[in-house]
């Protein structure tokens, strides 16, 4: 099956978001090593997708609050099948479908986003000055010509960390440069992947089910780590993009988190215990204490009398009266 209409898609939007930020003036040629057109065609290439992905965004925070109402239940099964795992994936997965929760929604979005990773990726790969056709589907050739120059700190967006010394010539930069930039966002880009998991990990908590909680450390270690590697072969315009998308992503999950706040269960770890003085909140996001139920007034208590002493006579108040006297 051919992609050649993702790289079209893509091309189109990088060039409509190009010609936009040149028409209102920001300039295409170099400002501190800098071609701020097309790195603000990158960074609103991702404003276009994330835009697009909204709806799935927010399903996918719904899907997540679902998957965490339903954490006792799994809990239970899991004690009740507790050895037999075959059983007990049989058991969650007719859990699922009858609740219409779906474990995998949670990776949607990313998964919806590797075409268009793929297609930057291609189309970054195809900036090579040295090629003979440089109408780069649907680019002019001033275009191909405009963008295989663009550079952020005077590293081109077409190179990357493992560039070779051939590439590096055809696109006129310096090795020791390219490897810095390439570097540093490199790092940026996987502390920022790091907390977009981590954001989301420590307002929903670990899950309970074994291949949910699986899927949690992936995102938040697994992937990370396996961008110390691949980061070398992405060109520098690809990491931007990455970096951009993450810096989005945190935003959004913020404010979604704050406008469907995570559901408080007892199982539900992000939940610190409260002092026995201390009383609860409500009022959802702004925390708002709830107010004290008024007490009665207490009643006056009557002052006790100390009772006679052990062995003493009683006395009786009616013979303590003078007695009167007679006419």
């Amino acid at each position: 099956m051919s992609l050649d209409w993702i790289y079209f898609a893509i091309s189109w939007i990088l060039l409509a978001w190009h010609g936009a930020w040149d028409a209102i003036g920001v300039p295409d040629t170099a400002v501190i090593g800098t071609n701020w057109a097309w790195i603000l065609a990158i960074v609103f290439l991702v404003v276009t997708v994330r835009v697009i992905l909204f709806p799935v965004f927010v399903k996918q925070i719904k899907s997540q609050r679902a998957m965490q109402a339903l954490q006792p239940q799994v809990k239970a099964l899991q004690e009740k099948h507790k050895g037999d795992r075959e059983t007990l994936q049989k058991e969650m997965m007719e859990l699922y479908r009858k609740e219409k929760a779906n474990p995998l929604m949670g990776c949607l979005p990313m998964f919806l986003q590797i075409p268009v990773f793929l297609g930057l990726f291609h189309v970054l790969r195809r900036l090579d000055p040295a090629k003979q056709s440089k109408t780069l589907y649907g680019w002019t050739v001033d275009q191909f010509e405009s963008a295989s120059a663009a550079k952020i700190f005077t590293a081109p967006i077409a190179g990357k960390f493992g560039s070779t010394a051939d590439e590096l010539a055809r696109l006129g930069a310096n090795g020791t440069t390219v490897k810095i930039i390439a570097g540093i966002l490199v790092l940026v880009m996987m502390g920022t992947t790091y907390l977009t998991s981590r954001q989301m990990i420590l307002k929903t908590g670990w899950a309970e089910d074994p291949q949910q909680r699986m899927i949690q450390k992936l995102m938040l270690y697994g992937i990370p780590l396996s961008l110390l590697i691949s980061g070398a072969i992405f060109p520098i315009g690809v990491i931007i993009y990455w970096v951009t998308n993450n810096l989005f992503t945190l935003g959004q999950q913020q404010w979604v988190l704050r406008k469907f706040p995570p559901m408080v269960t007892a199982n539900n770890t992000t939940t610190a215990p409260r002092s026995p003085v201390q009383p609860a909140k409500t009022g959802g996001l702004l925390g708002r204490r709830a107010k004290p139920a008024p007490q009665a007034p207490a009643k006056p208590v009557a002052p006790k009398v100390a009772g006679p002493k052990p062995g003493a006579k009683p006395v009786n108040p009616k013979k303590s009266r003078p007695a009167k006297r007679q006419g």
